[in-house]
């Protein structure tokens, strides 16, 4: 092993190196970090800022940086430029993301005024590090503009906003409730043709200096907003004391609302599932002033349906809401001759696209934190549904994770955190390896995470965990020895895999960068593994560890067979087990499916897939998949009907039953090989960076035919039932065998 030494100045190396792939921090700023003197940074604070800049000519780009702590929403010359801008803070343990913005179509020649509302959150969460200042830094430098945030500006606190009363937003969330007192708004601050002013700004700190730490350029796009939109019903309650309006899907939304009202009179707005996941969400409220009035709550929201609590004396004229989401389309499909697995398909795309945001989440109904053992079940979905501009968010939650390694060198998530530092060994282990980082690069063809991140990924794996005589990983409590939610987890042979399947990833990745010592090394662990995995484990019938007193787990099985420590002569008494014993939840049967596809039994694994999901599926207003198998006392682990790992479906429609998978990174070259099980026919669409692969692929008796879309730059190889094989180039192709 290394010495202490060794290996502290090795992690700052790799730190400074990860800082600089990342992104390409600039040298020097201009800017300063600003905000008000009444500012106290105390939790939901609120900040409005004013910019009067003239400028004698405008060119064609003008790259704007902005950084805040924690949100902001930009207007320039009365126009929505930046909706909720800024992204939660944790690049690394103590540094902050900044945006850039080209704002040249926003500006004119003469004066330009520039506006910026600022949110701070002002406290810790499971996704979110607070920096402890609410500030905000703005720098625009193009041919003949110069505008930066300074003294010049100016700042005030705004103090129409404010804090509800309890029940509060639970301890995972860094965001709070959203009270706006329109009694105390100051009307037009944003506008131009604003006739008040505003204290002047007070200058805090340098960039890349003080509590905000290094900035970091944004790795993902500015969110996708579509706009205020009708719903599509409302009914009243019996009381006419609420307003219930339903969305088109769970959605991440900002509530509008148009009222005429005396003054004083407060409006809450909630969603439908605001204490889903046994705990509470968060929630608005509205105190109007006198006469007709408008307002949007401008923190999102997420669930089927926004219900609008009001009081008597307030007259609706109009509610709308806006949805808001990753820069991402659903360029990806599946369909079959089955509804069922349609509408699963659907859902489950549905489920991902709701738990993507600053990072991939668990669920954001109560925690909206970067889970990793979640991650991974979605960064293998979103190469299946989505357009590739979704495949950056894992890359970013891949150099956070490593950025947060602690000094002893292990791993922990979710990340960013304020209040959280326990690691889940499991998570871990699945997250760095084949599954996780490997799939990533893999099946995205970018591989730029690789070298910044090995070094670390290496020392996890080969001193923090350690192996036994024989050669098997030993067991890590961590903080949280946790194999998967439910009963009868075999941590023995679930570690022993998910060990291996990270081996078998940095291997893979020490060949790639040239480290053949590494290389060699983990090739040997492996094979040593592979030689003692049945005499340890193996009874005969099942695989099961030493001591372990529970009914056989089938995610055991699962994670033997995808790692292929199972060898095929035990896939028939494997495929009998499968039959009788469920005890994975969905986070876990994804590889039980996987499995069974694996080991050619696709009917099997369509028939299990329908008999584990008929239960979500049965609850008909809802379009997004659970935490647990039911909801409420049935889910498992607080039950959320919008949970990030219940998706793992989606992948194995694609992938296994029309059998699309890459045979080179990023899909330049890729194989076809359908298992439809008792299916007559399916068709997929996958979108790669190359244009998108469409199949249709229909059985006749024993003979299937395939209609292939390739696009230009890639192959693909068709494999029939019957043994054929054909390669294929770019272009349109109908076959038959």
């Amino acid at each position: 092993m290394k010495n202490y030494w060794k290996i502290c100045v090795g992690l700052a190396l790799c730190l400074n190196g990860l800082a600089e792939a990342q992104t390409a921090v600039p040298a020097t700023w201009k800017a300063q970090w600003i905000n008000t003197e009444r500012c106290q940074s105390a939790t939901n604070t609120w900040l409005i800022y004013r910019k009067q800049a003239e400028l004698t000519s405008v060119p064609k780009q003008v790259i704007a940086r902005i950084a805040a702590d924690t949100k902001y929403w930009l207007w320039i010359n009365d126009q929505l430029v930046v909706f909720e801008g800024g992204l939660k803070r944790g690049p690394s343990p103590t540094d902050t993301y900044y945006d850039t913005v080209d704002i040249a179509p926003y500006l004119k020649v003469g004066e330009n005024t520039i506006a910026v509302q600022l949110w701070h959150f002002g406290r810790d969460g499971f996704s979110h590090v607070n920096s402890g200042k609410a500030v905000l830094l703005f720098e625009a430098v193009a041919p003949g503009v110069e505008i930066l945030s300074d003294g010049s500006w100016q700042c005030a606190w705004y103090e129409a906003y404010q804090d509800t009363e309890a029940p509060y937003p639970n301890y995972r969330l860094p965001e709070s409730n959203i009270r706006f007192d329109a009694r105390l708004a100051i009307e037009g601050w944003n506008r131009s043709d604003f006739q008040g002013s505003l204290p002047s700004a007070k200058v805090r700190y340098r960039a890349n200096e003080g509590p905000l730490g290094r900035l970091v350029e944004r790795p993902i796009p500015l969110w996708k907003d579509r706009g205020l939109q009708t719903y599509v019903s409302q009914r009243a309650s019996a009381q006419g004391d609420t307003l219930f309006c339903r969305l088109p899907y769970n959605a991440h939304v900002t509530p509008y609302l148009k009222v005429k009202a005396p003054a004083g009179k407060r409006i809450e707005m909630r969603m439908d599932n605001y204490e889903g996941g046994s705990e509470r969400n968060v929630r608005a409220e509205y105190i109007t002033r006198e006469g007709v009035q408008e307002y949007e709550s401008l923190g999102w929201m997420n669930g089927h349906e926004m219900r609008y609590i009001l009081p008597a004396g307030v007259e609706v004229l109009e509610v709308k809401y806006r949805e808001t989401g990753y820069d991402a389309e659903f360029t990806g499909a599946f369909a079959c001759d089955d509804p069922f697995f349609n509408e699963l398909w659907k859902r489950a795309a549905r489920t991902l696209y709701v738990t993507m945001r600053d990072t991939y989440m668990d669920c954001p109904d109560r925690e909206r934190a970067q889970w990793w053992g979640d991650e991974v079940n979605e960064l293998g979905e979103t190469f299946y549904a989505l357009s590739p501009s979704a495949q950056r968010l894992a890359v970013k939650g891949i150099h956070e994770l490593m950025n947060w390694q602690r000094a002893d060198g292990t791993l922990f998530a979710p990340v960013p955190a304020g209040n959280w530092e326990s690691e889940l060994p499991l998570q871990m282990l699945a997250s760095v390896g084949w599954y996780g980082f490997y799939t990533q690069y893999y099946y995205s063809g970018d591989s730029s995470f690789v070298a910044p991140i090995y070094d670390r990924l290496h020392r996890y794996l080969h001193e923090v965990w350690q192996v036994d005589a024989s050669g098997l990983p030993l067991e890590r409590q961590g903080g949280w020895s946790w194999g998967d939610w439910g009963e009868h987890v075999d941590m023995g042979v679930l570690t022993t895999c998910w060990y291996y399947l990270a081996l078998k990833a940095e291997r893979a990745f020490a060949l790639q960068l040239g480290k053949q010592e590494d290389a060699e090394e983990d090739a040997a662990m492996m094979r040593t593994i592979a030689r003692c995995f049945d005499t340890k484990y193996w009874t005969g019938t099942a695989f099961r560890s030493p001591g372990y007193r529970g009914e056989t787990d089938d995610r055991a099985q699962a994670m033997a067979v995808v790692s292929g420590l199972a060898t095929k002569e035990k896939y028939k008494a494997l495929a009998k087990l499968f039959r009788v014993e469920q005890h994975a939840s969905p986070y876990m049967e994804k590889y039980v499916l996987e499995a069974l596809f694996q080991m050619g039994e696709a009917e099997q694994a369509l028939q299990r897939m329908k008999a584990r999901y008929q239960v979500m599926l049965d609850y008909t207003d809802f379009t997004t998949l659970f935490e647990g198998w039911g909801v409420g006392d049935t889910g498992f682990g607080g039950g959320t009907i919008n949970h990030a790992w219940s998706g793992g479906p989606l992948t194995l429609l694609s992938q296994k039953v029309c059998g699309i998978e890459p045979t080179s990174p990023g899909f330049r070259t890729f194989r076809i090989a359908p298992q439809l099980g008792s299916l007559r026919e399916a068709s997929a669409t996958v979108d790669t960076h190359y244009g998108l692969i469409k199949l249709s692929v229909k059985r006749f008796g024993k003979r299937l035919e395939m209609q292939v879309s390739v696009p230009e730059g890639t192959t693909a190889e068709l494999l029939f039932p019957n043994g054929h094989r054909q390669q294929v180039a770019a272009g349109e192709h109908r076959i038959t065998h």
